[in-house]
């Protein structure tokens, strides 16, 4: 069995929990397969450690072969933005510009520097000493919101409108700023670049700005393309070329394919779906929705089971574990000053839900961008009581993406229900 024949059984799993979940669990779909996946994995690594058992053995060589960071950040994130992306209001999203933009580009730096600075003090603090440079990596990785993830929960739980478009704007735009934030601090970490302000003005502008023209530009041949197109089925291959060659030649350029495809998603979702609905029919544009909402619940089904199955991978101690627990309030902590002290300008100018920054603090979810960053990080590049960067990195990364998928994911509710509540009484 390779790779891809454990990525077809995995999505049959995946498929199988979601539906055993509607009638036992009935929790929210992500979070009941990110769940269901942990325990699969635990029982792997118990049939492997206890029982020697050989199917158990090859289940965990196989996993361990699939390279992470190239499936998600080379593949199937583009088609999870672009899906997410679609489904965007751009009204809603024009009359929050200005909040999500200070949120993306001003919360995802201060809570990279927090969480920098706090994780290198208590990782001294515990006789852990992990060089701050590399700590501050980690506060680069994850201190972007993750959009699949986001996206996936917060969606499903009809958060009004207003706060709702600032959790899913904000996860979908701050990757880029993230990953040049994890990019520069990348290169001074292990390549001994100065971080200068030119450079890194230069890298924003290749890497962000070059993605979001990009998308553009693409948004423009692909509404051409669909809003003259007089055959359905083709209409939606269309849309297939954006997500697979677009967000490609977005990687071969070197610019950021995930904003290329969250720009090419909304205008084509808010535009260019209006359009062809006047000209051809409501009926081809609802059947390219449909498509895309289930190619969008498929892919994040199978990416979060993927997530929790690679605990099977990690040279897991419990002192690397207790690290990651520590971290958890460490990275809850930055995002709630990053988030709030924002709120504080806000609030003169605007009325907000009051549970605003509570919503956007414990729903700020973290998923498998973090993952992918994390692993990006060299092997071998130094050991630190006996234990490789990258494995501490990638573990204590792990502790925080499942904390936050299930254990963040449960309790939002009640807090977006407080938002619903709020919002009533508000129109009273």
């Amino acid at each position: 069995m390779n790779a891809w024949y454990l990525i077809c059984f995995l999505s049959a799993l995946a498929v199988f929990i979601a539906f055993t979940n509607q009638y036992i669990l009935k929790m929210q779909t992500t979070i009941a397969i990110t769940t269901g996946s942990v325990v699969i994995s635990l029982l792997l690594i118990l049939a492997v450690k206890m029982l020697g058992d050989e199917t158990a053995v090859f289940i965990t060589q196989v996993v361990s072969g699939i390279d992470f960071n190239q499936l998600l950040l080379k593949g199937m994130l583009g088609f999870l933005l672009f899906a997410g992306a679609l489904e965007i209001d751009l009204a809603a999203l024009r009359r929050q510009r200005w909040e999500i933009t200070i949120l993306v580009l001003f919360s995802t730096l201060v809570s990279t520097f927090i969480v920098g600075y706090l994780s290198y003090y208590i990782f001294a603090l515990l006789n852990f000493p992990v060089p701050f440079i590399y700590c501050l990596l980690f506060g680069a990785l994850i201190s972007p919101t993750d959009p699949i993830a986001v996206l996936a929960i917060i969606k499903q739980m009809n958060a009004p409108q207003g706060i709702s478009i600032q959790v899913e704007g904000e996860s979908l735009f701050n990757d880029g700023v993230g990953l040049v934030i994890f990019t520069t601090i990348f290169a001074v970490a292990f390549y001994g670049t100065e971080a200068n302000f030119q450079e890194v003005a230069e890298l924003f502008l290749v890497d962000a700005i070059g993605g979001i023209v990009f998308g553009l530009a693409i948004a423009l041949v692909g509404h051409f393309v669909i809003i003259n197109c007089k055959d359905i089925n083709t209409r939606l291959l269309v849309t297939l070329t954006i997500p697979s060659a677009g967000f490609a030649l977005a990687n071969i350029w070197e610019i950021s394919g995930a904003l290329a495809m969250v720009t090419s998603g909304i205008l084509l979702g808010n535009i260019t779906r209006a359009t062809a609905s006047k000209r051809r029919g409501p009926d081809g544009t609802r059947y390219v929705k449909d498509f895309w909402h289930a190619t969008d619940s498929f892919l994040n089904a199978l990416l979060f089971l993927i997530i929790g199955m690679l605990i099977v991978t990690m040279p897991l101690t419990w002192e690397i574990i207790g690290l990651g627990l520590v971290m958890v309030p460490v990275v809850l902590f930055a995002r709630f000053i990053s988030v709030g002290s924002p709120y504080l300008v806000f609030k003169r100018y605007r009325e907000y839900d009051k549970h605003s920054v509570k919503i956007l603090t414990w729903g700020g979810l973290r998923g498998g961008l973090a993952l992918a960053m994390a692993a990006a990080i060299p092997t071998n590049t130094m050991m630190i009581k006996g234990l490789d960067l990258h494995d501490i990195m990638v573990i204590i990364t792990y502790v925080v993406v499942i904390f936050s998928i299930i254990v963040q994911g449960l309790t939002i509710s009640p807090l977006i229900q407080k938002s619903i509540e709020a919002a009533k009484n508000r129109a009273k």
